[in-house]
């Protein structure tokens, strides 16, 4: 199949609201291909290919990007080659052969083939054919049930091989995929609401746990061969030793162990999150352990656990890794939940999650059954500039820079602004509409991407919290940024300050 099709099915998704014109689309494009290129497509289709990252970056691109082609030629196979060929090589001269391979790619795609590669190369890509409703997309052109499909993702790990699988085999090989100890399964999620006492009200019995602010990570042992892999079921095992060690003094002889690792102080209590993730993606030794903490066990010698209630799987976890188990207790008390709750923020860990005891774990599932309870901390912010978006969102101002107020200086000129982060969630139709209209009467210079404002616009932004960044001249960077509402009652002399958004480091 053309590149060029699957790139127009993605304009088609990106373009439309609809979950079913999504998987229409989707559906119909998956039973065009050809059976060999189903796995790579269903990679390319999420901004996952099944390669993996590169290690190609903004540079490399850039240096690559030439005059596109006039037509298309490309196939979904050429570009699963290109891959191959990027990720393979290594060693004298691959610097060379690399930029060569890009070079030869982008010279043969047109230039809405050159963004397309441009964004999955670079972890970019936002085609709108997120992972459930292209999950969704398989069941339809494969005539199967949903839940088969989902299940099969998720105890395979791989959605390309489960599409090749449920398109081109039968119903029952598709049954008979199983939960294997080594191969990473996805990992269940969670709902969110607004209070431990909210989230109790739909669980019920619950387990509410400490919320770690570090790393997912899922430990596989069988005997004495461990792997361990994070969220996205990349394998990081010579990352974490320290993780290694203590599940191979578990008394087990194989798991399947979900939960979090993360840097201690002294006194016991968390680091900040970037020091945690910073020793996480260290290829090299470093100074910074990190602690496993275990909350759910999916497998052990020999016996599956998906499909027990949670109080016998944390029944199993107690036995044979109580020093590393996640804190919290088992109550249908909402004074309790919400005790658990504030000793969690008190310990300077994020929240707390409330599971409910009988309920099994559904990898992939965002459902009801675990729920995480955050506190929400909304800052008045200034608007700097606003990109112009593109899919759905093409020819209207979207992505926004945010800028805090600097009174005194610290940062840049007194009274200035300085640029904390980006956003473009929790923007309406109508919101997008009136910043497009509002910032192109505000703009005091312009690229072809990007459009500055006089900073006089206050908006009301929800965060999770600060991060350490260099990127920024404040030196932090907001964490889960969305749009709340626009302030007109607010000046920009009236925003919140760097130092207020600074003091939220833990130091």
């Amino acid at each position: 199949m053309l590149l060029d099709e699957l790139v127009k099915t993605t304009d088609t998704v990106a373009s439309t609201r609809s979950r079913l014109a999504k998987v229409d689309a989707l559906a119909d494009l998956l039973r065009r291909l050809e059976p060999a290129d189903i796995a790579a497509a269903v990679g390319l289709l999420i901004a996952r290919p099944r390669q993996g990252r590169v290690g190609i970056g903004w540079r490399g691109m850039t240096a690559a990007m030439g005059e596109p082609a006039a037509e298309p030629s490309l196939t979904v196979a050429d570009l699963d080659a290109a891959l191959d060929r990027l990720l393979g090589t290594a060693g004298a001269g691959s610097a060379a052969e690399r930029a060569a391979t890009l070079r030869l790619l982008t010279a043969a795609a047109t230039e809405r083939e050159q963004a397309f590669i441009a964004g999955v190369l670079l972890g970019e890509l936002r085609t709108g054919a997120l992972e459930g409703v292209l999950t969704d997309a398989v069941a339809r052109a494969a005539d199967l049930p949903v839940d088969a499909v989902r299940r099969a993702a998720m105890l395979s790990g791989d959605l390309g091989e489960t599409a090749l699988l449920a398109i081109t085999g039968t119903a029952a090989e598709l049954d008979a995929v199983g939960l294997v100890v080594g191969r990473p399964v996805q990992p269940m999620l969670a709902a969110t609401a607004a209070s431990a006492t909210a989230a109790l009200e739909v669980t019920g019995e619950a387990s509410v746990e400490y919320k770690l602010d570090g790393a997912r990570i899922q430990v596989h042992r069988v005997g004495d061969d461990i792997r361990i892999y994070t969220r996205t079921l990349a394998e990081v095992t010579h990352r974490l030793p320290e993780v290694v060690e203590v599940v191979r003094g578990l008394p087990v002889r194989d798991v399947i162990l979900d939960g979090e690792t993360l840097a201690l102080d002294e006194d016991g209590g968390p680091r900040p999150f970037q020091e945690t993730m910073s020793r996480f993606g260290a290829d090299a030794a470093r100074a910074t352990v990190l602690h496993p903490w275990f909350f759910d066990v999916l497998h052990i010698d020999g016996r599956d656990l998906l499909d027990e209630p949670l109080l016998t799987r944390l029944g199993v976890l107690e036995r044979i890794a109580p020093e590393h188990r996640i804190p919290g207790e088992i109550t249908a008390d909402a004074a309790v939940a919400e005790r658990v709750s504030r000793d969690a923020l008190a310990a300077g860990h994020e929240g707390v999650v409330v599971k409910a005891v009988g309920s099994a774990y559904a990898a992939g599932r965002r459902g009801s059954n675990w729920i995480k309870v955050k506190p929400v901390l909304t800052y008045d912010l200034v608007v700097l500039a606003c990109e112009w978006g593109s899919g759905r969102r093409t020819g209207l101002l979207s992505n926004l820079h945010l800028g805090a107020l600097d009174p005194t200086g610290e940062f840049g000129e007194p009274g200035g602004y300085v640029m904390v982060g980006k956003t473009f969630k929790g923007l309406t139709d109508a919101l997008l509409r009136w910043q497009t209209e509002r910032f192109q009467e505000l703009e005091v210079r312009s690229t072809a991407g990007t459009v500055w404002v006089e900073p006089v616009t206050v908006v009301e932004i929800a965060i999770d919290g600060v991060q350490r960044s260099p990127r920024y001249p404040g030196g932090i960077a907001l964490r889960f940024a969305r749009v709340k509402r626009y302030r007109d009652d607010k000046t920009a002399a009236e925003a919140d300050t760097i130092q207020t958004l600074r003091a939220l480091l833990r130091l």
